[in-house]
């Protein structure tokens, strides 16, 4: 057996009553790419943060090449050999790539640009040196992230859910160069809740469950549902069958939609239509940054139209291109926006109240005070419908793992019982069993008669959910298309622009 190049050993962290890992023993094998599976709240991000330094553990030991090693940063990580690519990308869009990567990366510009060129013909990761990131597309600024990686010259490199912000296409040709730095010497640590992905290009797998180390497999030697039954201790529950519906009523109607935002950098949108009606779901796929958080906030209403576009966006049949979000919300509207800590909650308030910023309507204010009896007793029922893995109600929305805040904010919007909910990234960073249970609610209300519009950039989400897709694209969006007709990779091609948009339109 090759000796490990990172050892971990009873690895334990907690956060006052939280213990997010316990007595964790991990070993990362030189040229190898290392999953590391597990639940939301299972421990991987603070695993993986005290492997770069950002955090220390609280008792346990870890070994670099068998040496004893601390460290106290991620600068100290990337001295070390360590390099990580966090899920949303650190680059700032102002500057352009050698000058970002000049913010980690010690040299002259010129010398950097070159590297970076060579780089990118050595493992297919072609970007253009000189050009500013606000102008790339998101592959194309995850190159970045992985070149300036690699210009550390890494030994160890993590990577925190790679492959959700890309289309098909571009998935494979991601893998096509994690092979290559694997078979260059590089051992990766690869997260992801995307299960078929572990199976196509990692070699081990550590799972994690309630902060401890379940098992530790060859992921290719066991199908999904068996990776997915190890991750949360039970069976997956079948996929819910959707109704075939027909005729229902219009509510959400775009009409030749056109909006230039004020943010230079903000994409703006050109003739947008979409039609969701009651028992139906439409989907809206497109690699990000193509114009969906400026659609999501035009439709929720953070953005209210100029005068020659009011006529644009009808809700429930009355032309809400004057209403604000509070008052579309009156009229049946729900929203779960793409940010959870900002947008769809507020951190350093406790549940009850972040149940409260859209939920008050429904009887939890007397008087225009709060109820406190009815707060708690709304916010309890959401926590256990839901699966919120929370010391309880007063704990403050920013202490929960990202997966968990978003079945919270998901289980609030739903419970407002709305004739149309929009749900943005309804399973982003959620694991496996958690996105199962919300995708499986979202069709039992599309079942009973919910008009539902989400935007997502997991394909398999979108095909497991909708009657329909449209792509976004430079923000113009393709016809809808019949998702039952249509295969992941004509959706790949509209996301790319690559798709001529002429096929399977529906009246």
């Amino acid at each position: 057996m090759t000796a490990p190049l990172l050892s971990l050993r009873g690895i334990s962290k907690s956060y006052g009553q939280v213990h997010a890992n316990q007595a964790v023993d991990l070993d990362v094998a030189p040229q190898s790419i290392h999953a590391i599976l597990g639940e939301n709240g299972a421990g991987k991000s603070t695993l993986m943060k005290m492997i770069y330094g950002v955090e220390q553990p609280d008792s346990g030991s870890v070994a670099w090449e068998g040496e004893p090693l601390a460290l106290a940063s991620p600068a100290e990580a990337r001295a070390k050999g360590i390099g990580m690519v966090f899920q949303h990308f650190s680059l700032f869009e102002t500057l352009t790539v050698v000058e970002n990567i000049q913010l980690v990366v010690p040299g002259k510009k010129a010398d950097l640009v070159k590297r970076v060129r060579a780089l990118g013909q050595e493992f297919g990761l072609e970007v253009d040196p000189l050009a500013h990131v606000h102008a790339l597309s998101v592959g194309e600024r995850q190159r970045v992230e992985i070149i300036r990686c690699l210009m550390t010259s890494p030994r160890l490199l993590i990577l925190d859910e790679p492959t959700s912000v890309l289309p098909p296409q571009l998935v494979e040709k991601l893998f096509e160069t994690l092979r290559r730095l694997r078979d260059g010497g590089v051992s990766i640590l690869f997260i992801s809740h995307k299960l078929e992905e572990i199976r196509a290009i990692c070699d081990r797998a550590t799972i994690l469950r309630g902060g401890r180390v379940t098992g530790h497999i060859d992921p290719r030697e066991h199908d999904a549902h068996d990776l997915a039954r190890m991750m949360i201790g039970r069976d997956m529950p079948e996929p819910m069958a959707a109704v075939p519906l027909s005729g229902g009523e219009k509510r959400l109607e775009i009409i030749g939609l056109h909006h230039r935002p004020e943010d230079p950098f903000a994409v703006p949108l050109s003739d947008i239509a979409l039609t969701v009606r009651s028992g139906e779901i439409l989907g809206i796929a497109g690699i990000s940054g193509n114009g969906q958080s400026e659609l999501a906030s035009l439709i929720s209403g953070e953005i209210v139209l100029p005068r020659d576009q009011r006529d644009r966006i009808y809700m429930m049949g009355r032309d809400v291109g004057r209403l604000d979000a509070a008052h579309r919300r009156q009229l049946g509207f729900a929203f779960v926006p793409e940010d959870r800590l900002g947008r769809g909650a507020i951190p350093e308030m406790s549940l009850v109240l972040n149940g409260l910023l859209t939920a008050h309507p429904l009887n939890l204010l007397r008087h225009g005070l709060i109820d406190r009896t009815r707060a708690s007793a709304f916010t309890e029922d959401c926590i256990r419908q839901y699966d919120v893995r929370t010391p309880g109600p007063d704990a403050e929305a920013g202490a929960l793992s990202g997966g968990n805040l978003q079945k919270f904010i998901v289980g609030r919007e739903i419970m407002l019982a709305p004739k149309l909910l929009f749900v943005a990234q309804p399973t982003w960073g959620v694991d496996v069993g958690a996105a199962s249970a919300i995708r499986a609610r979202l069709v039992a209300l599309r079942n009973e008669g919910m008009a539902i519009l989400v935007i997502s950039e997991e394909l398999e989400e979108l095909f497991e959910l909708c009657d329909f897709i449209q792509v976004l694209h430079h923000g113009a969006l393709s016809p809808p298309l019949v998702t039952k007709e249509t295969r992941p990779e004509e959706i790949g091609r509209y996301m790319i622009g690559a798709q001529d948009a002429s096929k399977k339109v529906i009246a």
